[in-house]
């Protein structure tokens, strides 16, 4: 029998794929190689655009409102009780599961506050690091690993690396920042100094992360775990700058991930599949010889790593509920169509209070904090930014309906909380003051 393979899973924050074996201009030459001898996913996004939601879907395989973490874990969403999580099943399969820095997911009911359930989701082992930060991060996952590589005869181990970078704020990483003066604007974001300088110091973010994952990875060459280890790099969803985060343009649901295994797939490999982050938990446990639970909204694309032909997937749901304010979204993408459903009115590009705040933020508001329509139709081949609305097109209206039936039998079979009306939660008090001084949207319709 094949012995299970060691799994060790790294996730970061908010980096979307905003790295340079994905076009982008800051240097990451760890995560390159890692994409370059392993296999890169190109199409691969998350179910929802924020924190919490995102990881949830990750752990469970299922969409936010099926497994109830509809909101930051920290303000008192959750996981519903009696839902299964990735690190469960995989003890269940026989591995060790190990917790190392950051996660932002919580099971049952817990206190205002409270970032994880640790242990409760599942990990037999939880080594906390304050502020986990990449580098300490990675101290201790070395320390991790090396203690596995003297234990050749242990079981597997299955162990989540959660890194807080690149989460804002950027100003910490000025001293490593790149030179914003040449520096390339992403198309979505207007070309202005503050624009450039919080981009600049975003890539310090990077950089740090990026040097993290190297010094884990070449741990595992080290002490050969590597032989028997697939390694998985991914984040949670799109970078933390204005019309990426906290949306539904593919700005926003857009994620990394990078898959390396070099005795369980074959490298040097682009899969451009339509993926959707739900589908990560199944095909893990696929890989590892685990069970399957038979309710989970994902699928394994575990078949695609072995060298198998054909689509895992033709679409999926993304959704909104709760952030730091209440801006509850529903929606589908297909390969070439994105439709969105908006339960209030704007605005019409919502930024998280952070992004609002941030050096970026005061250069966008002015266009954003405009009334939003209720829906949203736009064709990505033609479109790829999604500026142009085509909901009342009458070209498009066949594919308008086909879309939006899908999203309400979606919502209908599933019983979308959002169904019963406005969903509870707790707004940040910064968003109070922004109001009050004339630098929030105001909200007309509900």
């Amino acid at each position: 029998m094949k012995k299970q393979p060691n799994i060790v899973f790294m996730i970061s924050h908010d980096t979307g794929r905003y790295l340079s074996c994905y076009g982008n201009q800051v240097p990451t030459p760890q995560l390159d190689d890692l994409a370059k001898k392993g296999v890169r996913f190109d199409q691969y996004y998350c179910s929802a655009p924020q924190c919490s939601p995102s990881r949830g879907s990750i752990l469970t395989g299922k969409y936010a409102h099926n497994n109830g973490l509809i909101g930051l874990a920290h303000l008192k969403f959750n996981i519903q009780e009696g839902e299964t999580t990735l690190p469960i099943e995989m003890e269940k399969a026989g591995y060790e599961t190990a917790l190392i820095g950051f996660s932002h997911e919580t099971i049952g009911d817990t206190e205002k506050g409270v970032y994880s359930s640790t242990h409760k989701l599942g990990y037999q082992f939880y080594e906390g690091v304050e502020g986990s930060r990449a580098p300490q991060v990675a101290e201790k996952s070395i320390q991790y690993l090396r203690e596995k590589a003297a234990d050749p005869d242990g079981k597997p181990f299955f162990v989540n690396i959660g890194f807080w970078e690149t989460h804002r704020s950027f100003d910490e990483y000025d001293n490593i920042k790149d030179n914003p003066e040449t520096l390339k604007v992403l198309a979505y974001l207007p070309d202005t100094p503050n624009v450039r300088l919080d981009l600049a110091q975003f890539h310090g973010s990077v950089k740090v992360l990026d040097e993290a994952v190297g010094s884990i990875v070449n741990v595992l060459k080290e002490t050969n775990l590597l032989e028997n280890t697939i390694v998985v790099y991914t984040t949670d969803h799109g970078i933390a700058f204005p019309r990426a985060k906290g949306t539904m343009k593919d700005a926003g649901l857009e994620t990394s991930l990078l898959m390396f295994g070099p005795n369980f797939m074959q490298g040097d490999r682009v899969i451009d599949d339509l993926l959707c982050n739900i589908d990560i938990m199944p095909t893990l446990l696929e890989l590892a010889g685990a069970k399957i639970p038979t309710d989970v909204d994902g699928k394994s694309f575990a078949s695609r790593l072995m060298g198998d032909s054909g689509p895992v997937r033709e679409e999926f749901f993304c959704e909104l509920t709760w952030h730091d304010k209440y801006h509850p979204m529903r929606g589908i993408r297909t390969s070439r169509y994105k439709y969105v459903k908006n339960f209030i009115d704007g605005p019409k590009i919502y930024m998280p209070v952070d992004i609002h705040l941030s050096l970026s933020g005061p250069d966008v508001r002015e266009q954003f904090y405009v009334p939003n329509e209720p829906e949203e139709l736009y064709d990505l081949s033609t479109d790829p930014l999604e500026y142009t609305n085509l909901i009342h097109d009458p070209a498009y209206a066949n594919i308008a309906a086909e879309l939006r039936d899908k999203v309400e039998e979606w919502m209908n079979t599933t019983d979308d909380p959002l169904l019963q009306g406005p969903v509870e939660g707790i707004e940040s008090a910064k968003w109070a003051v922004e109001a009050q001084n004339g630098r929030a949207y105001i909200p007309k319709r509900s």
